[in-house]
């Protein structure tokens, strides 16, 4: 079974509880431990959902706030079910297209001739 996994940046929750209201009152504690950001790199970090962090940061981020990994990230798997194609699922038409066999079809024309 196929599992997906995402995870929630908390840095501004821990920034925030820290009495840290602004993304640069981070840079000289960052400094601090050796890892030298410009003000851009570090408003990302607060307040972007980052792909890539390397560990060096997450220690560091670690130890200005006095946390764990498991507070800066937190992470939810479920599982992921597929879902079975349905032979009426298969052969319905988009929804945006109208099937004419089903509700709408053209009345059938009646001739009259001039003598009716």
């Amino acid at each position: 079974m196929k599992r997906q996994v995402d995870y929630t940046w908390r840095v501004a929750e821990l920034m925030a509880a820290a009495g840290m209201h602004n993304s640069t009152d981070l840079i000289p504690r960052l400094a601090e431990r050796g890892i030298q950001l410009s003000r851009p790199q570090v408003y990302r970090v607060v307040h972007q959902r980052p792909e890539r962090v390397s560990l060096q940061m997450m220690a560091a981020l670690c130890d200005i706030f006095g946390c764990g990994v498991e507070d800066l990230i937190t992470v939810t798997a479920s599982d992921v079910r597929r879902k079975r194609a349905s032979s009426a699922a298969a052969t319905s038409p988009a929804p945006n297209v109208v099937q004419l066999n089903k509700s709408v079809r053209p009345r059938r024309a009646r001739v009259l001739s001039d003598d009716d």
